[in-house]
């Protein structure tokens, strides 16, 4: 991948150290990436509300120190994660505070740093929880395009769908729905045009990443 979609990717620094959220944002910037700077976990909170009130995310990672007041690092992770943030979280943390930081990456976090940093040490786990960032959106858009297809089939393709990740054969489709097999045939082209496979086999795996995606139907 290059390094052009990483310039998309915000990074939150959350330390109320300020020269640790200057220096960090100086050796981002100094790659070209976007480095934004909290004093502490509630300023990044108001920040992550109003992006899920506008129901865009973003792309971003967050580096989360875990000795802040009022609020520390693990519990503004929380927070994030009670708000549904998507963004991958890596905790900041001093020698004495691994455990605390090894307890939050078994709650989700995406990983621990420790203090003093190395560079580039530093830099390459930043890249890739950026890279975890951009294939979580790239898997959340095609998500959202399988969603419209499937809002798009008529009822009755939504049947012959159905009979279809049964692994039921045309003819079979045929006498359960009690129509032709040639009709069964067309919505059968339709279905597949609409979400985009060229198979019953992907068509089966493409909604398996979806589920539960019959729900709400």
């Amino acid at each position: 991948m290059t390094s052009e979609p990483l310039r998309a990717v915000d990074i939150h620094i959350v330390d109320d150290d300020a020269d640790v959220r200057d220096g960090l944002a100086w050796l981002f910037d100094s790659r070209g990436w976007q480095a934004r700077t909290w004093a502490g976990g509630e300023a990044l909170l108001a920040a992550a509300r109003q992006r899920q009130a506008s129901g865009d995310w973003g792309l971003a990672v967050v580096l989360l120190d875990v000795r802040m007041q009022p609020l520390s690092g693990p519990l503004t992770f929380e927070q994030l994660k009670t708000l549904g943030c998507p963004w991958p979280v890596l905790f900041l943390t001093g020698h004495g505070d691994v455990g605390t930081a090894v307890d939050a990456v078994k709650n989700g976090a995406w990983d621990f740093l420790e203090k003093p940093f190395q560079d580039n040490m530093l830099v390459d786990r930043v890249e890739q929880a950026m890279q975890a960032a951009l294939h979580v959106s790239q898997a959340e858009r095609e998500a959202g395009r399988l969603r419209h297809a499937l809002a798009s089939l008529s009822p009755r393709e939504r049947e012959v769908l159905d009979e279809l990740l049964r692994g039921h054969y045309n003819k079979n489709i045929a006498e359960h729905l009690g129509i032709t097999a040639r009709t069964v045939e067309f919505h059968r082209a339709n279905i597949f045009e609409k979400m985009g496979v060229e198979s019953a086999i992907e068509l089966a795996h493409k909604l398996g990443r979806l589920a539960p995606w019959g729900e709400g139907r």
